[in-house]
């Protein structure tokens, strides 16, 4: 799933590492404290927040691809008759729609308020910046089916009674909602392991009072278990109370938080610094490897997961312990099974209330439907045992509900973990009913009846839901949540539907040695260019398998998928071929024998195949060990033209006769070779495993690669990794660049980028538009 903020300062380039955690904590920092989710200065429900950026200038920008609902472009600023015109009233209202897994799609609405007028344009405030639709005034009209991309600019930030901001909200209608949370553990007190695979960002777990953690796991020897260090720590025999964990993967380490369950909602923070195992994710195809040998693939989404996800399971029930390193008191460690069956093991996908979430209606919450907040009821809410002291009590309503708002120990940081049931304020359909309540004695408006009236007069002029098409929010309530946080916990699924997986094709594919695009020379058709449907039909049969690779080898990390995605179109010839046509090794040079390529030594089952064109025998053998692929033998026999080494074959092996005094091969399949390019899992999952595994001389892994600054020259290792040379050099280049291009937060648009040319002094121009 590809979201941003709306906010997205320049330069952020694809020259830079994924600036996700940077561009949040901008967002987060220009958020106002007047005005916060979900609760406004007069105490009334707010459904939004209200966002500044360091720079007044700052394009407001489409979070998501999404289709336009209604909008609104205003001339000059408004604001109520015969008062003074100190508000823009300018909005985009979008639609979104995409997949956070399989057969799980999410629909929501992104609004973007107080977008400035027209008239208040200037520096850089550019409105040929703007799509055509935005660019002359216009009362609210509907989209028409209106289409944006994200990052694309809907305007800049305005203004509402002279201060300066931008309201935004993030809302699903209630089917969508039911459709989509119903089939997680959002507003579930008591959590348990989901029944499904769906799985995406962090993991967590919830350990019961009771169970042993230990020194040491069991079988440790000299501090080595399988030959894996585990190095000895201090263990309890039983846990007194239950523990909460949360498992991070962040740059090859991993990091672990434990929280301590004091009863009543009260937690204890138990790793003032995260326990920290440098290189942790970097070794995992190693630790698996030696821990899990009767299926080491299982045994790598039990460490990353602490769960199998693949389906059939396929390692031994009896051979699962996934010892990991927890605290169970102020610094103590020791280890326990995750594999418990004891221990409920969920993810982000899942919005566990121990993280925070936690659903509110307008019924069970702290607004009546007169739309106020009551302080006892959001301290109830927020199990606020110990509020401390505020000295508004007893005085103003509002002051003291503003004062342990903004003032009270992480009340705030709670708020934003809320999602509540409530209508919006931009239907004029119950007005008086939500807010006549601020007349009476003790409200924002008591004793200022005109006050009352300015104020109803520019919320019935800025209201628009009457022309969204969607059902009154008097009789069917919205779900809304804080924007910023929404955001942000979507970031971490690396998910990609069809659209946004073929928007990473570049509309060009090949390069000449001068670095400019050109035709296909090895394409019975010659393509020049490439459409998005084009793209799409490529990718869609492989759009499941491909992002439960992504999961399961990468995690969520784009810059590391978008360097993976660009080496896969290379190596599977832009998604036309993964080397499962046997025709394929003549025609496209597959495995073609030469004397000087002691790859073509095993020309026969072992030419390239798959998303990383697995090759050579050894590969394949260690991909069958690595997922205890049954034996297969003489399931595959490709009979070599006389040009050809000779192939000899018996019940159990072939024999390779090379001819020109190379040595005689024996070798045993344990599977048939082609089964992983025409099996979709196995052509993309045999890649993540190449990717993990590939040995260099700073170790193992690709991501180790991949997880360095962008530089030419680290793009360049990484494809002498895949492929051993220079191949399709300027192609993974560009490739690497459109793609961080895409799923990064960059709003650097133009179509052509310098890129050192391949063992030469200088550089080139590479074109590489998006895909029509």
């Amino acid at each position: 799933m590809l979201i941003s903020p709306p906010f997205l300062p320049s330069p952020i380039g694809a020259s830079q590492t994924d600036a996700s955690a940077d561009v949040m904590a901008l967002a987060d920092k220009g958020e106002q404290r007047n005005l916060i989710y979900p609760i406004s200065g007069d105490r009334r429900w707010h459904g939004g927040c209200h966002i500044a950026s360091g720079s007044q200038n700052e394009a407001v920008r489409a979070i998501a691809d999404g289709e336009v609902v209604a909008y609104r472009v205003c001339q000059h600023l408004d604001g109520p008759d015969g008062a003074v015109k100190d508000s823009d009233i300018g909005f985009v209202l979008l639609r979104h729609e995409t997949e956070t897994g399989e057969n799980r799609r999410l629909r929501f609405y992104s609004l973007y308020m107080h977008l400035r007028h027209l008239g208040g344009y200037g520096g850089n405030c550019n409105p040929k910046d703007l799509p055509e639709w935005l660019r002359m005034p216009t009362g609210v009209a509907s989209g028409e089916g209106k289409k944006v991309c994200r990052k694309d600019i809907l305007g800049w930030i305005g203004q509402c009674n002279g201060d300066k901001y931008l309201h935004f909200e993030i809302f699903m209608a209630r089917a969508d909602f039911e459709a989509y949370f119903n089939e997680t553990q959002l507003g579930r007190a008591t959590p348990s392991t989901p029944a499904s695979t769906d799985y995406w960002g962090d993991s967590y777990y919830v350990i019961p009072a009771g169970l042993p953690i230990l020194a040491q796991p069991p079988g440790t020897s000299k501090d080595k278990l399988n030959g894996v260090e585990f190095p000895p720590l201090q263990g309890i025999a039983a846990t007194d109370r239950k523990l909460y964990i949360e498992v991070k993967f962040r740059g090859g380490q991993r990091l672990t938080r434990v929280w301590r369950d004091d009863a009543e909602g009260q937690r204890t923070l138990l790793t003032a610094q995260p326990i920290l195992e440098k290189d942790y994710e970097y070794d995992m195809y190693a630790r698996a490897c030696a821990l899990y040998p009767a299926c080491p693939s299982d045994g790598y989404e039990l460490l990353r997961f602490g769960r199998i996800l693949s389906r059939p399971e396929t390692l031994p029930a009896g051979n699962r312990a996934t010892w990991f390193r927890v605290a169970f008191d102020q610094d103590k460690q020791g280890y326990i099974d995750i594999h418990n069956a004891g221990i409920q093991k969920l993810s982000d996908a899942d919005f566990p209330s121990f993280m925070g979430w936690e659903k509110v209606s307008e019924v069970t919450g702290p607004f009546a439907q007169d739309g106020l907040c009551d302080i006892d009821l959001l301290k109830n809410l927020l199990k606020d045992k110990n509020p401390g002291h505020n000295p508004h009590v007893g005085s103003s309503v509002n002051k003291a509900l503003r004062y342990y708002v903004q003032m009270g120990e992480g009340v705030r940081e709670r708020l934003r973990g809320l999602v509540c049931e409530m209508p919006s304020e931009w239907d004029r359909s119950n007005n008086e009913a939500r807010y006549r309540k601020l007349k009476e004695p003790g409200e924002f408006y008591a004793g200022d009846p005109a006050g009352y009236e300015r104020f109803m007069a520019l919320v019935d002029k800025a209201q628009f839901w009457d022309k969204t098409g969607l059902p009154p929010t008097s009789t069917e309530k919205l779900w809304f949540f804080h924007p910023l946080v929404f955001i942000r916990h979507f970031r971490k699924c690396g998910w990609l539907d069809l659209n946004e997986l073929s928007s990473t094709f570049p509309r060009h594919l090949f390069y000449s040695s001068g670095g400019n695009p050109r035709s296909a020379i090895v394409t019975p058709e010659s393509l020049y260019s490439l459409g998005k449907n084009d793209a799409k039909n490529r990718v869609s049969v492989y759009l499941v398998a491909l992002n439960t690779c992504i999961r399961k080898y990468l995690g969520h990390e784009r810059r590391r998928i978008a360097v993976f995605l660009a080496q896969t179109l290379l190596e599977t010839a832009q998604w036309r071929n993964l080397g499962g046509t046997r025709r394929l090794m003549h025609e496209w040079g597959f495995g073609k024998y030469s004397a000087a390529n002691p790859a073509t030594q095993y020309y026969g089952p072992f030419y390239g195949r798959g998303i990383m064109q697995l090759t050579w025998a050894g590969n394949y053998d260690r991909y069958s060990q690595f997922r205890a692929l049954p034996e297969h033998p003489g399931a595959y026999m490709e009979r070599a033209p006389k040009t050809l080494p000779r192939i000899t074959e018996t019940s159990k092996h072939y024999t390779f006769h090379p001819g020109d005094g190379g040595r005689e091969i024996t070798w045993s399949p344990r599977f048939d070779p082609d089964s992983v390019a025409e099996d979709a899992n196995a052509a993309c999952d045999s890649g993540g495993f190449y990717w993990v595994s590939k040995p260099f001389s700073k170790g193992i892994n690709i991501n180790r690669v991949a997880d360095l600054e962008y530089s030419a020259q680290n793009v360049g290792f990484i494809n002498a990794l895949v492929n051993g040379g220079g191949n399709g050099y300027y192609e993974r280049q560009a490739y690497t660049i459109f793609m961080m291009r895409v799923l990064l937060d960059g709003v650097d648009r133009e179509a052509t980028v310098v890129v050192p040319a391949h063992k030469r002094k200088s550089s080139v121009q590479v074109s590489m538009l998006a895909p029509e």
